[in-house]
C-alpha cells in the first residue's frame, strides 16, 4: 500500500461555546499543535429542527445554552461574517478552515466565501437536496461521514457524486461512529479497510472519523488507509457542552501529530537488505569472536 501524508483535522464544531474569541484561540491552538484543518459547524436551525424540535428543552439541561433546544443552538451559532473571519485568521496563521454543513442553506452560505473543503456529517449525509448544492455549486472537496449509515446508503451516496463525475476528483469518504464517546470495540476500525476496498478507486481518498477517548488507535486508522484523521477538539474538556467529553486537548492534539508524522516516516520497506545504519552493528556485533 502507499501511504500519503496524513491530515489531521481538529474539529472545534461548537467547542468554542459560542464566543468569537475563544473559537480564534482554538485555531491559534489547532495550528501549534500541528493540525492541518480546523473545523466549524454552521446550521440553520429553523430550517433543520421542526417547530417541536426547536422549542422542546435541551435533552442534558446541564449543557444547555438556552432555555429550548433552539435557543441552545442559536447561543452557539456563528454568522457567515464571523465564518469569513475565522477563514481569513485560518488563511493568516497557515492553517486550512472548513466547516460541517447541515443544510441547504448553510451550504450556500459557506460556499460563498469559497473555503477548500466543506464536511457533511453523518447526520446530513442522506439530504440529497444540501448534497446537490455541494456538488454542483460548490467546487472544493466534499468530506462526508459515513456514521450510521448503511451500506445501500453508502453506495447511493457514492453512485450520486458518480452521477456528474465527481466521485473521483472531490469526494472523501469517512470511517465513522456516531456516538460521544465511543467505546473501542464499537470504533470498528476494519471498516477504513472495507471502505478502501469498495471505494477506494472510485473517491479521491478515505478519511476517519474519531469520537473514541485517547490516542492509542488513530495510528492504527492511519496505516489501515486513512489519509484523513478527523477529531474534536477543544481547550478544556469540563468545559460546558456535548462534544468536550470526546474531544482531544492541545496536548493530547499535538502528541496525536506527532505520532501520525512518526507513522508516516516509518511506513515503509528497507532500500537495502543492510541499512546504513544497521552496518556498523552488524560489523560490531554480528561477525564478533563467537
Amino acid at each position: 500500500m502507499e501511504y500519503k501524508k496524513p491530515k489531521v483535522i481538529a474539529e472545534i464544531g461548537c467547542n468554542h461555546k459560542g464566543e468569537y474569541e475563544i473559537a480564534i484561540e482554538l485555531l491559534s491552538l489547532a495550528k501549534e499543535c500541528g493540525a492541518d484543518v480546523a473545523k466549524f459547524q454552521k446550521r440553520n436551525n429553523k430550517e433543520l429542527l421542526t417547530e417541536d424540535q426547536y422549542n422542546a428543552p435541551h435533552p442534558n439541561p446541564s449543557n444547555s445554552y438556552g432555555s429550548t433546544y433552539g435557543e441552545h443552538r442559536e447561543y452557539l451559532e456563528f454568522s457567515v461574517e464571523q465564518h469569513k473571519g475565522l477563514k481569513e485568521h485560518c488563511d493568516k496563521i497557515g492553517l486550512e478552515y472548513s466547516t460541517s454543513v447541515w443544510d441547504v442553506t448553510s451550504a450556500r452560505e459557506m460556499i460563498s466565501f469559497k473555503p477548500g473543503l466543506l464536511k457533511v456529517p453523518s447526520a446530513c449525509n442522506s439530504h440529497f437536496e444540501m448534497l446537490a448544492v455541494l456538488r454542483d455549486e460548490y467546487e472544493g472537496e466534499v468530506h462526508l461521514s459515513f456514521g450510521m449509515t448503511n451500506r445501500d446508503e453508502e453506495r447511493k451516496i457514492v453512485e450520486f457524486f458518480e452521477e456528474t463525475d465527481q466521485a473521483k476528483g472531490r469526494l472523501i469518504i469517512y470511517s465513522c461512529t456516531s456516538g460521544y464517546p465511543v467505546p473501542f470495540k464499537d470504533v470498528c476500525l476494519l471498516e477504513i479497510s472495507r471502505l478502501k476496498d469498495e471505494y477506494g478507486d472510485r473517491v479521491k481518498d478515505i478519511g476517519f472519523s474519531g469520537h473514541h477517548l485517547g490516542i492509542a488507535i488513530d495510528n492504527a486508522a492511519f496505516t489501515l488507509g486513512a489519509t484523513w484523521i478527523e477529531r474534536h477538539f477543544t481547550k478544556d474538556r469540563t468545559w460546558k457542552g456535548t462534544d468536550h467529553a470526546a474531544s482531544l486537548e492541545p496536548t493530547g492534539l499535538k502528541k496525536l501529530c506527532r505520532d501520525l508524522k512518526a507513522t508516516y516516516e516509518a511506513l515503509g520497506y528497507k532500500g537495502e537488505e543492510i541499512l546504513d545504519i544497521e552496518k556498523v552493528q552488524r560489523e560490531k556485533l554480528k561477525f564478533r569472536k563467537q
